[in-house]
């Protein structure tokens, strides 16, 4: 679980870099490390270019390296990745470099992009890079005027979520929609922050839900990526103390927290709604736990609360053999609370999310306490066993190897 090197090569730099920008974040997680690890096939396309048109195409090429520097959002990986091949493309020519080896995931996939763009010119290489960049200031001049409405208040100081607070409700929305709100380091300590700064303000519940189509495609796999051999130890001996701190805050949280999954949910975003008070899904969501896929285990509390919940066979289906549920399979076996249409979703949840928040505050507080209280110290206990043993099958040439393979299926579609 440790960063990965930026998509930078040297002095090539072609994203923004300095405080709230995105050249220093991991890259993306399970879904974004599936599409990194393909070649980006850009078309060929050979123009006849005058002398007069070439010297205006490197005016507007520099022009662009500068308009991206100012660039706030982070575009995405797969961009990322188009903008490294086309500049590299249109500066040294093709690819010219030797092939890194397949555990090398930033560097196999830099490569792979670069080598995709064949024998494209470097005149072409730049047109495509300025219009790539274009188009990117364009997306990000039209969503500046997206806003919070005027009567929600939202808190500053974070970069991958976003908290609100609105009619005694503290919102947290995992806000990463173009890499699927997977988590990654940053994500993971904002988390913390946010759940540490809800149970004390003055709101009366708190609740969790996500921006765009996911609810989330959990933990970023752009975590384990780009460790060199020597660092795999403290990799996971890092790891294993930020997840268990990050679960303990669910554990600890004093307020009803409640989850509003509005898309797909992977991974520890499952496994952390048994840990919630209530769970509403849109009936477009899923629920899919792949550790074993991966050579992982569970965690979360799942590994004693799914049993719990569901039933030891049902769980197992979860949890061992990774079953993937619809919402309406979820809600059967106790994992949800209710299913909505999608249609109406949001507007039924938060009506009655509202009026969960006119109850009186200390109340709901005392009685969650006295609920969660009888369990509270075998939930840590479970927590740290599960992340004593995370820690070890990180280490594992198994998980390793299932991981790779993953990475190398999902480079074949």
């Amino acid at each position: 679980m440790t960063p990965l090197a930026s998509l930078s090569d040297g002095n090539c730099i072609f994203y923004p870099a300095g405080r709230g920008c995105w050249a220093h974040e991991s890259l993306p997680g399970v879904p974004v490390q599936q599409r990194r690890a393909q070649a980006v096939c850009i078309p060929a396309i050979h123009l006849h270019m005058t002398a007069a048109t070439m010297q205006v195409s490197q005016k507007d090429f520099e022009k662009a390296q500068e308009q991206l520097k100012l660039l706030k959002k982070d575009p995405g990986n797969e961009t990322k990745l188009k903008l490294y091949a086309l500049f590299k493309q249109a500066t040294e020519g093709p690819c010219n470099s030797p092939k890194p080896g397949m555990l090398d995931f930033v560097k196999k996939a830099k490569w792979d992009a670069w080598n995709s763009l064949g024998n494209l010119s470097q005149d072409d290489a730049r047109e495509k890079y300025t219009e790539l960049v274009s188009s990117l200031v364009s997306a990000e001049s039209a969503g500046q005027h997206k806003d919070a409405s005027p009567d929600e208040n939202r808190l500053g100081g974070y970069e991958t979520i976003i908290v609100t607070t609105k009619n005694n409700i503290t919102k947290i929305m995992f806000n990463r929609p173009e890499k699927k709100n997977a988590i990654n380091h940053k994500m993971y300590r904002e988390i913390i922050k946010a759940l540490e700064e809800a149970g004390k303000d003055d709101s009366t519940i708190a609740v969790i839900t996500g921006n765009g189509d996911y609810y989330s495609s959990g933990n970023d796999l752009g975590n384990f990526a780009g460790v060199k051999p020597t660092e795999m130890e403290k990799m996971a001996e890092d790891g294993a103390v930020l997840f268990k701190e990050f679960v303990s805050h669910f554990i600890d949280f004093p307020k009803p927290l409640i989850a509003v999954v509005n898309g797909p949910a992977v991974g520890i975003c499952v496994t952390l709604l048994g840990l919630c008070d209530i769970v509403y899904a849109s009936d477009r969501a899923t629920f899919h736990c792949p550790f074993t896929q991966l050579g992982q285990t569970p965690e979360g509390c799942s590994s004693y609360l799914f049993p719990k919940i569901m039933g030891l066979s049902k769980a197992n289906e979860v949890l061992l053999f990774n079953k993937k549920l619809t919402a309406a399979d979820a809600c059967v076996q106790g994992l949800v609370t209710e299913v909505f249409p999608d249609r109406t979703f949001q507007k039924e949840v938060w009506a009655r999310l509202e009026a969960y928040a006119r109850l009186p505050k200390n109340s709901l507080t005392l009685s969650k306490q006295l609920i969660r209280s009888i369990e509270k110290e075998k939930l840590h206990a479970v927590s740290s066993k599960e992340c004593e043993v995370l820690k070890e099958r990180w280490l594992s040439d198994e998980c390793i190897n299932a991981i790779v393979n993953f990475f190398q299926k999902k480079s074949k579609l």
